[in-house]
């Protein structure tokens, strides 16, 4: 490598080393959610509905358009379908950004069959519901969408799915989570939620499931004053596009920072400021090191492992003593174990870490095998039912 790309790889790490990492704000460096985003576009800010509540995600959506025309981090994903279409209903909304509209439009028409395609027949839950609503919700206000001929079977299709799910689901129940209140925001008109229904379940934040863009819905629905704080608190906190969920686990942004620079090939250029993440991460572990972490609240389930999971092999690979038990004490919870095979989609990316985090086993820890043959087992049923994740490698594990 010349002197000269060496020059100026030092300089930008200097750079972000000044701007970015003194007084780190870990919600820096989350990715913005188009698609929660654009629900937050959408809150008016009066009754007669003559101007955004909030003005940055209305401008964080028209500045983020992707020159491709769709809204997302990858272009060929059926979650850019979804992002793109409420990007454009909130541009549609305060009749702004023609040419932004004229350009999601084209996108999601002239890709849309080429992207379900890629996922024919395994399409997840989240997309059946959010999709099919995306495109009732655009139609309702006036947006003209002309999918190609060819394709009406298969929207016709999903649109049956969809319909089955909320036949056979409850609101809120306990057979599949996130439950269909999660995603109040995409359903149909025809499927009554009562006020009530929202208000009775939000958390004590003032959020739907701690979703922005439900929250939004549940706020617009119902006017209540803590949803409203709690979308002024998301706001406030991620001015560059809100995250896809609020509120985040700090410990676990910075570990996914160190993660990624380790990925990157880019560790050796921050030592310094991994080592600090990484000494204060391993002094609250020691210090919580006799508590009971197991909780029955999903959510907090699933965090909890995929930090875990995450510290537990950053810290060995670190050379930090460490035990097996601080990412392994699922496997002592029979109700959580249960929780993780009857939800195994929401645990995927919890279930990866672990496989992971047993690659730094030791010779006689047989509760890290165990954890190992665990996850092992979800993730091959997970991809038995979604062949879509076979590119990842699971199936080659």
């Amino acid at each position: 490598m010349g002197l000269s790309k060496v020059s100026n790889i030092e300089a930008l790490v200097k750079q972000i080393k000044e701007e970015m990492l003194p007084d780190i704000d870990p919600y820096s460096f989350v990715s913005a959610s188009a698609y929660d985003t654009a629900w937050l576009a959408m809150v008016p800010a009066d009754p007669d509905q003559t101007c955004p509540m909030f003005k940055e995600c209305l401008e964080w959506v028209v500045n983020n358009q992707t020159k491709e025309g769709c809204w997302g981090e990858c272009v060929d994903a059926i979650d850019t379908l979804s992002a793109t279409l409420a990007c454009v209903i909130a541009i549609h909304k305060w009749s702004i950004g023609a040419n932004n509209i004229k350009r999601g439009l084209d996108f999601v028409q002239e890709n849309a069959e080429k992207i379900l395609r890629k996922t024919e027949d395994h399409f997840p839950r989240w997309f059946t519901i959010i999709f099919p609503g995306m495109i009732e919700l655009a139609r309702k206000v006036g947006i003209q969408l002309a999918f190609p001929s060819q394709l009406n079977s298969f929207l016709l299709d999903i649109f049956h799915k969809r319909q089955l799910l909320l036949d056979t689901e409850e609101l809120i129940g306990n057979q599949y989570y996130p439950p269909l209140l999660s995603y109040l925001e995409a359903l149909p008109p025809s499927y009554d939620v009562s006020e009530r229904d929202i208000t009775m379940n939000l958390n004590a934040d003032g959020s739907l499931f701690q979703s922005p863009a439900a929250t939004a819905s549940a706020f617009m629905a119902t006017g209540n004053e803590r949803s409203l704080s709690y979308l002024q608190t998301v706001v406030g906190r991620c001015a560059n596009g809100v995250p896809p969920t609020f509120p985040m686990d700090e410990e676990l942004i910075r570990l996914c920072l160190v993660n990624q620079l380790q990925r990157l090939g880019l560790a050796n250029h921050f030592t310094h400021e991994i080592e600090e993440i990484l000494v204060q991460i391993y002094r609250n572990y020691k210090t919580l090191e006799w508590l009971d972490k197991a909780s029955n609240n999903i959510v907090d389930v699933g965090i909890q492992l995929h930090k875990d999971s995450v510290a537990f092999r950053l810290l060995r690979m670190h050379g930090y003593s460490i035990s097996p038990r601080h990412f392994c004490w699922f496997l002592n919870n029979q109700e959580v174990r249960a929780q993780i095979e009857e939800n195994q989609g929401y645990f995927t990316i919890s279930m990866l870490n672990v496989y992971r985090a047993t690659d730094l086993m030791f010779p006689g820890e047989n509760e890290v095998e165990e954890a190992r043959s665990f996850s092992r087992k979800v993730l091959e049923k997970i991809t038995l039912k979604d062949s879509s994740l076979a590119s990842t490698g699971l199936n080659k594990m």
